[in-house]
């Protein structure tokens, strides 16, 4: 209560009402996988990469391919020519936003070659050692995507000479630390001429800008001099252009860059390492003007010299970057983030763990590992991490090629009401080869998680995520691996393997929505999002109510707050029942909790929610009727 410790008028602000539960989100999906490119946490003592390499969010497949790579096989372990892995999680990603998802966070695995540093971790370089230059240009992350080709130009600005009344011949725009072109004389006689565009640069013309306290411009020369500049002669400012190829279909561009730390757009900074202008920039310049070799007159001029080297590199291919081993089960599966180390951070499924929006997870590789047992052990992980983070449901695949009674015998040895399995793979048109006459491209087979993960969010989007996500079409293949009819469909369905079924005039869809649980309160997959969502959304929206006064004006704050959220969900059609008092009840009083409860800080409010159950089984029954018969 306030104090009031002097006369006068106090208004306060109060609130009438109870608390509003925010319903969490349930369509962010999270994949781990391998992919051909993008942030990865290293775990290796000898090289330290960018701090920003967490799990990135991606909300299109553009963005996919910019930050994670493309379609591209992927060269792991000793693959030859011909034998290179697909990129089975960019083909998912790729198929999840087809089918309607929206947010999709990556977790990058890579397992590093034999040995230590950067040549283990396939993290491309390229050095340059011109004069008392020592730079290198390096790719961000490992894999060979980053073999990139970087080329620098230089750009020339127009004369910005001019006489100042004070401080004699001035150049406009220059600030400290820039470095312009002085070419003697060619103000006043033609017959001089002016380099212009790329032009290779001649340090003898070069000048870096210095400024007093006064803001008079000096400009030093190679030799530390500041010679005199007259108005016959032409002064440019000259500025740097890095292109940066990446494979054969992406080209980044970087504009108008300088080479002193003095400048706002110095290269070392808007290329650096941890965070750049750019977060998805494919290199950093490494390059320590501290720790050059230079003798101390020429330190000023290093911003030119530097220029000079970078202009003068034509051959800038990065190479050493390779897409490192094979990953085993426990690589997908990651490792934690070391709480006395912030440089040590959390790889695999563990770096999912620490981003609390996603609802579903999915593993696109681990059907294809080299056998059933290691893909059973990749999804055991995977089913494991759902069920120890309570909000999230696992769409396993099954191993590539099953047979029905291999899949069959795979998933029985499961039992998670946080986990549902699809059967078959799906087969496409290879995106990267073109259609030509007559000839279409080769198809491809891919598991089914990227799709149904896309369908799942589709279903929450358009419907709600009570609605099973079932019956609905799956949108980008050419056919299912395997012809799923009805007697199979009644062999699989009861143990709990989703069926992809194609159906004349209704096209391809998932036809199953349960769980790989034994339970049957938690059989199907709708019922156990829902309350997936319900349990997230209380605990996220009433952590306001830790450590209030535990009276009976909190309680009835915390039943009227759940109260209302349930209520909104029964209007939708989420929960069962002709009135709310049907649907759920909510009780927080004496009656859920003893003296001893209270004596030791417990609140305890019960809650009892009907969902809706999907119509599985549709039963017409229909018989012969007369004028005379009697129901």
């Amino acid at each position: 209560m306030p104090e009031y410790l002097a006369p006068g008028v106090f208004v306060e602000e109060v609130s009438f009402r109870s608390k509003s539960i925010e319903g969490v989100p349930t369509s962010t999906t999270g994949f781990v996988g391998l992919t051909r490119w993008g942030p990865v946490c290293y775990r290796d003592a000898d090289i330290q990469g960018p701090s920003s390499c967490e799990p990135r969010l991606i909300t299109s497949f553009t963005e996919f391919e910019r930050v994670y790579g493309g379609l591209r096989e992927i060269s792991v372990g000793a693959a030859a020519p011909g034998e290179e892995r697909l990129p089975y999680l960019a083909h998912a990603a790729r198929a999840f936003f087809e089918n309607g998802g929206k947010r999709l966070y990556v977790s990058r695995i890579f397992v590093p070659r034999a040995g230590t540093g950067a040549p283990a971790w396939g993290v491309a370089s390229h050095s340059i050692n011109v004069s008392d230059i020592n730079a290198t240009w390096t790719a961000r992350w490992p894999g060979a995507l980053g073999n990139v080709f970087v080329r620098t130009e230089v750009v020339r600005s127009k004369n910005l000479a001019y006489s100042h009344p004070e401080f004699g011949v001035q150049a406009q725009r220059a600030k400290a630390g820039a470095v312009v072109e002085v070419i003697a004389g060619a103000a006043t006689d033609p017959n001089i001429p002016v380099p212009d565009g790329n032009d290779l640069l001649i340090p003898a013309n070069l000048r870096v800008v210095a400024l007093d306290s006064e803001g008079r411009q000096s400009f030093i020369d190679s030799t530390g001099a500041t010679p005199a500049i007259t108005t016959d002669d032409v002064i440019q400012l000259v500025e740097m252009r890095v292109q940066v190829t990446v494979g054969s279909d992406r080209v980044e561009e970087y504009l108008e860059l300088a080479a002193s730390p003095a400048q706002k757009r110095y290269i070392g900074r808007i290329l650096q390492k941890d965070d750049p202008e750019d977060q998805d920039a494919p290199v950093y310049l490494d390059w320590d003007p501290t720790t050059s070799g230079a003798p101390a007159a020429e330190l000023p001029f290093l911003p030119a010299l530097l220029m000079v080297a970078l202009q003068g590199n034509t051959n800038g291919r990065l190479t050493g970057g390779h897409d490192g081993e094979m990953p085993g089960p426990d690589n997908f599966a990651g490792n934690a983030a070391d709480p006395d180390n912030i440089e040590i951070k959390a790889t695999g499924l563990e770096a999912l763990a620490e981003i609390d929006d996603i609802s579903i997870v999915a593993m696109p590789d681990s059907g294809d590992l080299g056998g059933a047992t290691v893909s059973r052990v990749a999804a055991q992980a995977l089913v494991t991490h759902a069920t120890r983070m309570r909000y999230r449901i696992a769409v396993v695949d099954g191993p590539v090629g099953s047979s029905l009674n291999e899949i069959r015998d795979f998933r029985g040895q499961f039992d998670s009401k946080y986990a549902a399995l699809y059967y078959p793979w799906i087969k496409i048109f290879d995106p990267n080869e073109r259609f030509s006459q007559g000839t279409p491209p080769r198809q491809i087979l891919l598991p089914p998680s990227g799709f149904v993960t896309g369908i799942y969010a589709r279903s929450d989007i358009n419907r709600g995520v009570h609605k099973a996500p079932a019956n609905e079409v799956v949108r980008g293949l050419t056919q299912f691996e395997v012809n799923i009819n009805t007697p199979r469909n009644e062999v699989i369905n009861p143990e709990g393997i989703n069926a992809l079924r194609f159906f004349e005039g209704r096209g391809y869809r998932v036809w199953g929505a349960r769980t790989m649980s034994s339970d049957p309160e938690w059989k199907y997959v709708n019922v156990r999002r829902l309350f997936n969502y319900v349990e997230h959304s209380i605990d996220k929206g009433s952590q306001w109510a830790v450590f209030e006064p535990n009276n009976q004006r909190l309680w009835d704050n915390i039943r009227r707050t759940i109260e209302d959220f349930l209520l909104v969900l029964w209007r939708d059609g989420a929960l069962l029942g002709g009135k709310p008092e049907e649907a759920y009840f909510v009780r927080c009083d004496r009656t859920t909790m003893t003296q001893n409860d209270l004596d030791n800080g417990r609140l305890i409010c019960l809650i009892g929610i009907a969902p809706v159950k999907p119509a599985e089984f549709v039963i017409f029954r229909i018989g012969q009727w007369t004028s005379d018969a009697r129901t």
